[in-house]
């Protein structure tokens, strides 16, 4: 089936998404699921950030005065700290229902370098320090939300830290004079570090997760007059086994937007966790889009005899339509004709189990072309088909193509008497064949974009067919860049 594409960063929580009634009894038209599996595989992504910003915490630098028996009183001073290494293990990120996702990270540990300086009355002394932090265990609450624009937000909460054990390996003349104070030392490292490692999960939600969740498209181009309109209906959705999220998925006219009059059905998504993250896209979607094209007159066609192959056994002429349409030649002998076609209601999908399908109603007037570029409509067609289609999706875009069905002519109106329509139908098919269905499979092909984070890349992907919505499978990388 191809592949579908692009975004996520450490932390994830961006991608989407999901199913669940939107606010006020208004469905989603376009909905999808992070699963345990996927929060998973975000989590190991996350981690992977916050040890990049542990190295960048600025540690400060460390002074007091100390007393000890048969010494006396000195002053102490522990500086340049630095963190050296750091390996956090044991990342989980779960669902909080009605909340968000609750990130936790146990069993940690940092290891940080520095030098101390003591003096003592006309005493000064100096060397180096490792510092081993061991259990290093860390808890937060990312809170989701949504802003009025339709992106998504998140915020961290509730964060706390804990270190199990704290080591100083004090080395250089009069360390040991360190050591007789060493727990009060470690006590103090404890605190701080505590604190700095909640702060840097503040920072990192702040300036990392946030800006990269606003790179979900509120709106993306489909071509040069519609466009799809991805913006959140509600705050991200926790639920006990996934996070969902969902997005109003409903095409509309770049240049002039009116109100829709189709709703979205209410979804029921199977339970699948196979896969990191699944799409349900409903037949909503799809609907919208077949409503803008209507308006815009896409769906309208023109048939004139340039058109028709020379050895086609009709020509759009009045000469060569006195077989079956006795009168039109005698009326209007030696002339070409012309076919308009216009869809007469906007198409709708219908989504079965392994099924796409549509019955596009048509008409179509034939014009007598007269001298002077006048033209006198001579009759009116009726036209139907039933239309399969089928529905692929790549990288990052869902593409589809019609499989033709067979075109049933009735006649509507003649102001040239009864006649069969039985050529007709065949010259349609024909033209349908050849000619619209190449145009329509043309600007399917380029499809319609996904709601993609940056830098995410999607693989082993499933499509299934369901009533009512597309199911879309698909496990995830984030890509680097």
């Amino acid at each position: 089936m191809g592949a579908v594409a692009r975004t996520l960063p450490p932390m994830l929580l961006g991608l989407l998404l999901a199913f669940t009634p939107g606010a006020q009894g208004v469905n989603p038209g376009l909905v999808a699921r992070i699963t345990d599996k996927g929060l998973e595989y975000a989590a190991k992504e996350g981690l992977l950030v916050l040890q990049r910003e542990l190295h960048e915490i600025a540690l400060p630098d460390f002074t007091g005065d100390f007393r000890v028996k048969h010494v006396g009183r000195g002053h102490y001073e522990f500086s340049r700290l630095d963190i050296r290494s750091c390996e956090l293990r044991g990342p989980a990120l779960k669902p909080l229902p009605g909340q968000g996702l609750s990130l936790t990270v146990a069993d940690s540990f940092i290891r940080v370098q520095g030098r101390w300086k003591v003096r003592k009355s006309f005493l000064k002394l100096q060397g180096s320090f490792d510092l081993d932090i061991k259990g290093l265990a860390i808890s937060a609450n990312l809170l989701l939300g949504h802003e009025s624009s339709g992106r998504p937000t998140v915020t961290a909460s509730g964060c706390s830290s804990h270190i199990g054990d704290v080591e100083v390996d004090i080395s250089g003349k009069l360390g040991w004079l360190l050591d007789l104070f060493h727990n009060q030392i470690e006590s103090l490292f404890r605190r701080v570090l505590e604190s700095k490692i909640c702060e840097m999960v503040q920072k990192s939600v702040a300036s990392d997760l946030q800006p990269y969740l606003q790179t979900l498209p509120v709106t993306a181009k489909i071509d040069s007059f519609v466009g799809v309109d991805y913006s959140l209906m509600a705050a991200p959705l926790a639920t006990t086994q996934a996070l969902d999220v969902m997005l109003k998925g409903e095409i509309f006219n770049l240049n002039h937007r009116s109100p829709v009059a189709i709703s979205a059905p209410l979804l029921s998504l199977p339970e699948d966790g196979n896969r990191m993250v699944h799409f349900a896209v409903s037949d909503y979607v799809l609907n919208t889009g077949g409503l803008v094209y209507h308006q815009a007159g896409y769906l309208n066609f023109s048939m004139t005899d340039d058109m028709i192959p020379p050895d086609f056994i009709v020509h759009l002429t009045t000469k060569s339509f006195r077989v079956f349409v006795p009168w039109i030649a005698r009326l209007y002998p030696n002339m070409n004709l012309e076919l308009q076609g216009a869809v007469v209601l906007a198409p709708l999908v219908h989504l079965s189990p392994g099924n796409l399908s549509l019955a596009p109603q048509m008409e179509i007037e034939a014009f007598v072309l007269q001298p002077g570029n006048a033209r006198e409509l001579v009759f009116r067609l009726g036209v139907t088909t039933n239309i399969s289609a089928t529905v692929t999706f790549n990288t990052s875009k869902i593409t589809g193509c019609l499989n033709p069905g067979k075109v049933r002519v009735e006649l509507k109106e003649s102001r040239v008497g009864t006649f069969h329509v039985e050529l007709l139908e065949a010259l349609l098919n024909y033209y349908i064949l050849h000619t619209l269905y190449p145009k329509v499979n043309d600007h399917l092909a380029r499809g319609f974009p996904l709601p993609l984070l940056k830098r995410i890349q999607l693989s082993d992907l499933v499509l299934q067919l369901h009533k009512d919505f597309l199911f879309l499978g698909a496990n995830v990388q984030y890509t680097r860049g």
